[in-house]
């Protein structure tokens, strides 16, 4: 198993060679998601990534449209802006059918459109000639699936694999299929509309005759299905077209929406919205944010609640999701193949055949040193947005639970500091955000040993007790109150002792095995802003660094420094450029009242948003310098999109605006608000806290920013403190 499975970065991001020179174009509707070229073609080049994939398993892995033998000559293809449908744009080259007359380019027009919807993807082809004569030609699709896992796609090897069942074939239906090793049955079931010419195992194909102006229609229904027995009848495109777009307008008017003075940043919030609204997924406890496409498409302890942190302004209904899944899913026993421990937080689960046979350990996996501690953060921050008491009630057993692991199996060897060591050679090396296998090193670039104490872990304990001590409270539970805040006093003043680095003006990435600080700079002391556990004249060295040629690119803060032995701008965490890390970064500055360094960030990341695809952000982008005229350079295997990256934008405007709540009176403040020089007005409508709703209209000006009620329903205040 150590043989195969490769850890850390390796494992994460296995990159076996340079994408084809194209932008991929991105479905997800629920547990399925499609990666398509800009054709909408799914061909085995590049990473071979591409394909359509439910439960962690591709169920196709090839589709290409030819017109009469060959590819047709692109014009355009676009995902629609709420990221419910891919338009494609196609023509015919010169075509030199058998026996029939030459076509000359360009004469016939290929629209392609695909959506997803309950576990099937719908395509509709629509062909036109644009000539002055009759056109005859043939129109073709090719299949074919081949059921690998996502880690296979990812670089996994398997000593054995299940087996292909044979192709099912009638007029026009072609059913594919694997029984897997887990005994499992998986299915692409391919209904095609109008009957085709012929229908074999690999494809159809459909002979066309068009006169002037006149059009012909295909329809594709591709259906994965994991059940046995009966299925149930094909939705027809029409009526999954109309099913998905009232879906997808609810979400989109369901919320609360934001319009600024400039029409660029818009569409960067309109983006990054409806990538949100794409990967949030339901799950039985309420809606999860998928982390991001295309590997993480599934549960993810840090990533679901960094993003529930980031969007909590705006919906804290997410929060509720994310901490009521959380709950129902943390650890009750000891597991050490699964680094499991009770009351710990979900780091991963997966629902593919390598996970049922655990062939790789991520079922349910519990590899994380910060799910932990995150997961009371949140529930802190959820109460205090929401005043919804009778939630925390629910889970609070569960909160008490994870204090207990904090305290316990967070802090195995008693010295303060919640660490993390594997317990599993299958299991991550690093278990905290940053977790390739060399992310944590010394000075000398020594990588450093286990057990680790993270310095932005640390941040997450202190933020983590002092929220909980403030429920215990509000729950009767006045001991454990204060217990929790004098211990929160006590791990501040002894992070501060042991994790400063007066040498290098910062707190060091961490201790090591050894209680030996690996003092190396990162953008992970920009975490303890973010948590209040710096002390004030630490956090102005930091911010000031943070912001210096060292750290800031111009397109945003580096994860560590150019001095760094193993700085590397293209490395996954030793050197690039991660969006949500900086929005974290850029609300601890804020709160210590750095809200102009804030501001910085925000507007290096608006300028990087502007060069990405679909003013997508990814995951991360590479850390080098900005050059004039040129773009920033992306990083080859980012997940595009991932939700705390898109959620980042929503955070970084929060941070600026200084925008907090109290839901018991119920209350809207604005402290030092600050608009970045970009916007210079912002709409708020429908902004929400404890049943009462306000429409605001935010102005900005040299020194501040001004804030107009436009309207609101119930008994809100709204309240900027200077």
């Amino acid at each position: 198993m150590a043989d195969r499975i490769r850890l850390g970065e390796e494992w994460y991001i296995l990159a076996t060679s340079s994408p084809p020179d194209e932008r991929r174009r991105v479905l997800k509707h629920d547990n399925l998601f499609a990666l398509f070229d800009r054709f909408g073609d799914v061909q085995p080049i590049g990473l071979h990534e591409n394909g359509i994939y439910l439960g962690d398993t591709r169920f196709l892995s090839h589709q290409e449209l030819r017109i009469d033998g060959v590819r047709p000559m692109f014009l355009n293809s676009t995902v629609r802006d709420d990221n419910g449908l891919l338009i494609v744009e196609l023509m015919n080259p010169d075509l030199y059918p058998d026996g029939l007359k030459p076509v000359q380019k360009g004469l016939l027009h290929v629209f392609r459109a695909k959506l997803l919807w309950n576990d099937a993807c719908h395509e509709h082809l629509r062909i036109v000639n644009y000539g002055l004569e009759p056109i005859e030609t043939v129109l073709s699709m090719e299949f074919g699936a081949d059921y690998v896992d996502i880690f296979e796609v990812r670089g996994f090897t398997r000593g054995q694999r299940g087996t292909p069942l044979p192709p099912q074939i009638s007029d026009s239906e072609l059913v594919l299929g694997y029984r897997g090793l887990d005994q499992v049955v998986r299915r692409t079931r391919i209904v095609c509309s109008p009957k085709p010419h012929a229908l074999g195992a690999e494809g159809a194909a459909f002979r066309v005759v068009l006169k002037p102006r006149e059009e012909a229609h295909v329809y594709f229904t591709i259906r994965c299905e994991l059940q046995d027995g009966k299925p149930p009848p094909v939705m027809d495109y029409f009526t999954a077209y109309a099913e998905a777009n009232r879906a997808v307008e609810k979400r989109m008017q369901d919320r609360c929406r934001i319009v600024t003075s400039n029409a660029m940043f818009n569409s960067w919030l309109d983006r990054s919205t409806a990538d949100l609204l794409m990967l949030n997924t339901d799950v039985p406890e309420g809606t999860y944010p998928y982390a991001g496409l295309p590997w993480y498409s599934t549960t993810f302890g840090r990533d679901g609640i960094l993003t529930a942190h980031e969007y909590l302004w705006l919906d804290p209904r997410l929060a509720k999701g994310v901490l009521a899944f959380l709950a129902d899913t943390q650890a009750t026993v000891r597991d050490p193949t699964r680094d499991a421990e009770p009351g710990k937080i979900l780091h991963e689960a997966r629902l593919g055949e390598l996970a049922a046979l655990d062939e790789i350990p991520f079922r349910r996996y519990y590899g994380t040193v910060d799910a932990t501690p995150l997961f009371v953060g949140l529930a802190g921050a959820y109460f205090e947005r929401t005043g919804d008491l009778d939630f925390i009630r629910l889970i609070w057993d569960n909160i008490k639970r994870a204090l207990h692991w904090i305290d316990h199996y967070g802090d195995a060897d008693g010295d303060g500091f919640v660490e993390y060591a594997r317990h599993s050679d299958a299991g991550l090396t690093h278990q905290g955000w940053k977790d390739s296998h060399d992310a944590v090193f010394h000075e000398n670039g020594d990588l450093a040993q286990a057990p680790i104490a993270l310095c932005e872990v640390q941040g997450y304990v202190y933020d983590a007790k002092l929220r909980a001590s403030r429920l215990a409270a509000l729950l009767g539970e006045h001991s454990l109150a204060v217990e929790l805040n004098e211990a929160a006093v006590e791990l501040k003043a002894r992070f501060n002792e042991h994790f400063w680095c007066e040498r290098l003006g910062t707190y060091a990435i961490a201790l090591d095995g050894r209680k030996m600080q690996c003092a190396v700079p990162s953008s992970n002391a920009g975490h303890t802003l973010w948590t209040g556990i710096a002390l004030p004249e630490h956090a102005d060295r930091i911010a000031k660094q943070l912001l210096s040629e060292e750290f800031f690119s111009g397109w945003g803060i580096r994860t560590i420094g150019v001095n760094a032995s193993r700085y590397n701008p293209m490395a996954y965490h030793n050197g690039s450029i991660w969006p949500h890390d900086n929005a974290i970064i850029a609300s601890g500055m804020a709160r210590y009242g750095y809200t102009d360094r804030a501001i910085t960030v925000f507007s290096a990341l608006f300028e990087a948003s502007l060069a990405m695809d679909q003013h997508r952000t990814p995951e991360l982008f590479c850390g080098f310098p900005k050059r004039p005229d040129e773009g920033p350079t992306l990083y080859p295997v980012a997940c595009s999109p991932q939700a705390w990256a898109a959620a980042s934008v929503f955070y970084l405007l929060q941070a600026c605006l200084g925008l907090s709540f109290a839901p018991d009176k119920p209350e809207i403040r604005f402290r030092n608000p600050r608009l970045p020089p970009f916007i210079d007005t912002v709409e708020i409508r429908g902004l929400e806290v404890n049943g009462s709703t306000a429409d605001l209209l935010l102005q900005r000006y040299p020194n501040n920013v001004g804030v107009n009620i436009i309207q609101k329903q119930g008994p809100m205040d709204v309240v900027v403190v200077a």
